[in-house]
Formats: structure tokens, sequence, C-alpha cells
């Protein structure tokens, strides 16, 4: 990107305090672990990394099992929902990640073990990500296409030049049409075979003119190979060179980078425009004006309307003129540590760009549905109410879809509060959804949880939903309902219907369905009750919203003639604290139960299986898991959770379980796992998690045994 003054300046200080380094890389203390002397061909803990090189590129080596052993690890798994499809004809908002030069805690396919790692979770407001950092072939760590997928967001990733070294590679890459062709070719492969849907090309040097043409063969011929390879992909071009050679930002769409927007998808603007340069944008772009994404940086950095917290001045001009818009480095709430701490920041930046931009997508679209509000980090971890792992974690791979909670702002405080909850001990996943406050006892108090744009059939659909509240709390579910000819409805789900239909606002729902309990087979539920309904649906409506409803059980008389704005003493005398929780929600429909294979079903592998000394009293263990279902047999899975058990030669000794990871593809590197030496045998369980959210019972779930070896300890 474009330097200011203040950023030219800002780099100086960085590059008198740093030593030199290949890609802007940290100091020896900060290295990558995917910088040299690291052998992509070794067994190790998968990583991330990008290609830094011409020849690297060039030479497929990435695409090698032989010569890059994480590769199984860093294809995405996750699909976008509707694979093909263009991107929408109305204004989109682009997300171009540019946090701390990338590949940070995000770089472990597996996860790490900081559980304030970085992440966005505000994908309703989003069309396309960028996975951006400035080496020379920047490839998104699976997590963040798993997650962005999920919710129908497009990813890119990144091709720079830049300084005397970029030139230099330009050169060498546009110094023939063939050249060119093949490099475009090598980026197009990539993105196939990891799963993600295109690039953003960012040529960010001075190049002779009789390279231009090249360049732009080069950028015509991947937009086909990607759209070929990858239907719906998006090769977008960033506005730095143009077409004469000059390395010149116009900071809009005009003649001299409209040669190259007519080549691909889109044009990233650069984010020194001015006022009337978006409205410009869109004439030279006609019918096409979507396509043009005025940047925006975060940071501020000479950008319209200061970016930081004035954000929204720069939206909402691009709202007013109609044109795309493509932010730069939200990582600026978590770099610059914004008060009161990342949560609250993150979520109130998103809501001023919501305020100013609107909700761009909606989920459920499909069934099954299945949520557990994961943001893909946390302080533990559970499976269906059974605490598995005490240990603080992070893995964006693992965020299911996410609440759109609203920000209110810090001048609005509503008497109850909706928030994700880290602490408390989660029904699934790393946290949960809780509404804490007070409230009164002829009040019911709902939040929107998901936008949906669910087509319904005729017949019926389960409804599963966790909680865990207080004595005197009530939580349960409603359902938007939005038909063209018998207009909207909603209907509440909740174990005691008569608390709700009792009270005051027993108007706003068109009926009531009664949810039943479902008997825990967790034998540590953690004080969480499952409970399911049975709706029926009709073709002729569409779920058009989630909620979460609360109320306080019925104590007396209910007084249904109550003000409403609750402004009298009586009310206020009567109001008492609330707190309730849901940890999960599944819809489904009632044929749709996930079959899972049986064990024999598998065929489990151990690979590149290493022994070494610990202590006098423990070994350390070092390989690689996988599995595939034998064939014939067809299934695809969300996730699957691996866990481990030490077996002893004691038969009346209970086995030692314990959760290693979570793996979204059908592979799992175990490092360093410390085996006493009294174990006798190991024997690893792959659990397969349905995208309802269902899981194996353990005792059906596919195995790896292993006898451990002597080390000579």
């Amino acid at each position: 990107m474009p330097f200011s003054l203040r950023r030219l300046l800002r780099l100086i200080r960085e590059l008198m305090t740093l030593p030199a380094a290949d890609d802007a890389a940290a100091s020896e203390g900060e290295r990558r672990d995917w910088e040299p002397p690291f052998d992509a061909s070794r067994p190790a803990p998968p990583i991330s990394y990008p290609i830094t090189d011409l020849s690297a590129l060039a030479s497929r080596s990435y695409l090698s099992e032989a010569s890059n052993f994480h590769l199984p690890f860093n294809r995405a798994s996750t699909p976008l929902p509707s694979p093909g499809a263009p991107l929408p004809p109305r204004r989109r908002l682009l997300v171009c990640h540019d946090f701390q030069g990338g590949y940070r805690d995000d770089a472990a396919p597996q996860g790490g073990a900081d559980p304030d790692a970085y992440a966005l979770w505000h994908w309703h407001l989003v069309d396309v990500f960028v996975y951006f950092s400035h080496y020379l072939v920047t490839l998104p760590p699976p997590c963040w296409t798993n997650a962005a997928h999920l919710h129908g967001v497009k990813v890119l990733g990144t091709f720079i030049t830049e300084w005397d070294k970029g030139a230099e590679i330009c050169r060498e890459m546009f110094a023939t049409q063939d050249s060119a062709q093949m490099y475009a070719e090598r980026l197009a492969e990539l993105a196939a075979t990891l799963g993600f849907d295109g690039w953003l090309i960012n040529i960010e040097v001075k190049l002779d003119i009789q390279f231009i043409n090249n360049l732009k063969e080069f950028v015509s011929h991947l937009t086909k190979r990607m759209h070929a390879a990858v239907p719906g992909s998006l090769v977008i071009w960033y506005d730095a060179i143009t077409v004469r050679g000059d390395l010149d930002w116009q900071d809009k769409l005009n003649e001299y980078n409209k040669p190259f927007f007519d080549l691909c998808d889109g044009l990233f603007a650069n984010y020194t425009w001015k006022e009337k340069y978006p409205r410009d944008s869109a004439a030279t772009a006609g019918d096409r004006k979507y396509d043009v994404y005025m940047g925006i940086d975060v940071f501020g950095r000479n950008t319209f309307g200061g970016g930081q917290w004035n954000t929204n001045v720069a939206l909402d001009l691009l709202k007013k003129d109609d044109v795309s818009t493509a932010i730069f480095a939200p990582g600026w709430i978590y770099e610059t540590k914004q008060p009161p701490d990342f949560q609250s920041a993150q979520n109130r930046w998103w809501g001023l760009v919501e305020k100013s931009w609107d909700v761009l997508r909606s989920y459920p679209k499909r069934l099954p549905f299945y949520s557990d509000f994961d943001q893909g980090h946390g302080y533990q971890v559970s499976s269906e109410g059974q605490q598995v792992s005490r240990d603080p974690w992070n893995n964006i791979s693992c965020q299911s879809f996410q609440p759109m909670l609203k920000y209110t702002g810090d001048e609005v405080q509503p008497p109850v509060q909706t928030s994700i909850n880290f602490r408390d001990e989660p029904y699934s996943g790393g946290d949960c959804v809780t509404v804490q406050g007070s409230l009164r006892q002829n009040a019911i108090f709902s939040e929107q949880l998901f936008n949906g744009g669910l087509s319904m059939e005729d017949g019926y659909v389960h409804v599963f939903y966790s909680v865990k509240a207080d004595a005197n709390c009530d939580i349960g579910l409603s359902l938007d309902l939005s038909s063209k000819n018998k207009g909207n409805t909603s209907i509440l789900i909740a174990e005691d219907i008569s608390t709700f239909s009792r009270k005051k606002h027993h108007h706003l729902y068109g009926s009531y369905v009664r949810s039943d309990k479902v008997e825990s087979q967790a034998p540590d539920n953690q004080n969480w009750v499952l409970y399911r309904a049975t709706v029926q649906s009709s073709a002729s409506y569409t779920l058009t919203g989630i909620n979460i409803v609360c109320t306080l059980k019925t104590t007396g008389k209910i007084d249904s003639e109550a003000e409403e704005d609750g402004s009298s003493e009586e009310d206020a005398d009567r109001s008492s604290p609330y707190h309730a929780s849901v940890g999960h929600i599944s819809i489904r429909n009632m044929d749709e139960n996930t079959q899972f294979p049986s064990a024999e079903s598998w065929v489990t592998e151990g690979n590149y299986i290493s022994w070494s000394n610990n202590s006098n009293t423990s070994k350390l263990l070092s390989l690689k898991i996988s599995w595939k279902l034998n064939p014939g047999h067809q299934a695809s899975f969300m996730k699957y959770n691996i866990y481990v058990e030490k077996l002893t030669a004691d038969s009346n000794a209970k086995a030692s379980r314990s959760f290693l990871g979570v793996a979204s593809v059908e592979a799992f590197y175990v490092s360093d796992l410390q085996v006493p030496n009294e174990v006798a045998s190991l024997k690893f369980i792959i659990q397969a998690c349905g995208r309802d959210g269902s899981r194996q019972e353990l005792e059906e779930c596919p195995k790896l045994f292993l006898v451990p070896v002597d080390t000579g300890v």
C-alpha cells in the first residue's frame, strides 16, 4: 500500500530499530516458524506460510506433499454455501486483513494456546475477505477460509511486488507472454488446491512500458483461469501502477487504471481519495460500479474521514454514492489496544459500521443449522455439556455461525445485556450467549441472534437448544416467519409457555410450542439442560429471524394491563436479577439425523512416528494421524475432535482420556505427547462432528492403537 509521510516516518523508525530481514520479518527473537532454517519437508506441528520468492512459485514446491509436509493441513475444508455464486448486485464491503505482518496465531492450522488471539466475527457485514501481508504470495491460513466460507464470505490471497526487489520480480515475470501466463496459472492452481476464492493483485512498482502488455496478459489470464478452476472466484486489481507503467496511485477508477479493471473482477482504489472520487469512479465504471471498492485505512493514514472511530464518515459518503468499499487493517482495534478490551471495542467499532452500511447477509439459509456461538478462542473446551479441556486455546476454524448481536452504544444501557460469555463453562466449544441484568416481573426481553433467510418446507423441524439459568429465570427462543400471502408471525418455543403467554407481551407471538427436556448423555453437564421442540413448518413461509426470549418465572398474579413503559414504582419494586445462558441452537428436518459410519468403515494410519526421551519416568511421542472412509462410504463432517487414552497393564485401572484438539481435515499431528513409562498402549480416538452439531459416540468412533517403544531411558 502507498506510504503517506507519517507512515514513511514510521517505517524509517522501524528500520532503525530492527535488523535487516527479508520480507519485513521480525527480529531473530520473534522469528516466524516458517522462516529459514525452516524445512517444509520435515514433520512438525502444521503451519501456514507464504511463498517468498519467484522460484518457489514457479517450481510448484508448495503443492508437493514430498516437499511440503504441511500441505494437507492447509487445505480449507469448508465450502461456500453456494459455490460458484457471483457477488450480489449491490454495494459490497471488502475487508483487507493487514494484521501485524500476517501469519501470527492464525498460522497454526490446528490452533494455538492464546485465548485472546485476534479474530473477526462480524461476518454478516462482509462480502469479501482478503488475507494481506507484504510477502510475495500471501496464502490465507485455512482457518480464515473456513470461518468466512461458513458465513458465505469469499476469501482472497494477495500477490504483491514492492520496492526494487519487486521491480526485478516483475521484469522476470512479464518478460514474455508465456512467462506471464505461467505465473498466472501457478496462482490459480494454488487457490484451487487450497480452497480459497481468488487474488488481490498489487503491483506496487514502476515498470518500463515494454512490460505492460504482458502485465495485462497476466491479469487477463489469471482471471480466466480462476473463473474456470473456481467458479464464482475473484481477481481484484489494486490501484498503484498505471497503464503507462508509472507508480502513481489514482485514488479512483479512471483511464489510467481502467484497462486493468476491464480485465478482472474489480478495483481496490487507494485510500487517499477525495470527496468527489467515489462519484467519478461510479461514472467511469458504468454498470460495474459495485466492482469499485473505495479504500478506507482504519489506521487513518490520510484516509477520507480519518478512519479509526470515524470510519463511518467515509462509509456514509460511499453509501450515498452507491459504490463498494475496501476496509484496510481493521486489526487497528487490536493492535492499538482500544479500551476497554478487544471484545468490547471490536463490537463497538463494527456496530458503527453496521449502523452506517447495514447488514449485508443473513443466515441460516439452509438446514441443518447449528451454532454454539464459538468465536474460535476461549479459556476451556466443552462438548455437549461436558468440559473436555481446561486449557486456553485459539482456532478460528472452530468458529460456528456468529450471532448478530447489536451494539447499543455507550449512551443506551438496557436493563439486561446480551453478550458472548467466555468465563462460564460453555455447553459446547469455548463460549455461550449470556443474558444478565434485571427484569420486571411483567416484562419479556427479546433480542435477535440470527437474521435468517431460510425458505421453509411443508413438514416438521426439530429445534434443539441448551440452557443454563438461575432458578427464577425462564429463557426460550422465538422464530420469526414471513410470508407474502399470510403476513408475518412468530413462534415462541419454551419449556413453560404459560409463563410467557400470561404476560402482557403475549400478543407478540402467533403461536407457542412447548419444548421438552432431553436426558443428558454427559456425566458432568455443568447444570446445562438440553431441550427439544417440534415445529410445524410451511412452504409458504421464510424463517427470517431467531431470537432469544427472556422473562422471570411467574410469582403471584400478572397484571396484563400494566403500563409497558414500566415507569411505576410498583414495577420498579418488582424487578429482580436475571442471569441465563443459551449454549447452542440446532435446527434440522425431522428425517435429517446425521448418520455416522461405523468404526470399521474407516481406515486409520499413524505415520512419521517419533519417540524420544523426556525423563526417567516418561517419553515424548510425535506422529501424524490420518483417516479416511473405505471405498463405498460417503460422508461429510464439520470437524473432528481428537482424544487419546493412555492404557496401563492393569486392566482394573481407569484409562486416562485427554482432549488433544480439533482437526478440520482428515489428518492431525500430535507433537511431543508426554507418555508415562507405565503406559502399555495408546488409543487415539477420532470423533466426527455432524453439521447439525451432533457427535459420534466415542465408543463407536474410529481409533488408532499404538504401543510405546523402548527409548533406552
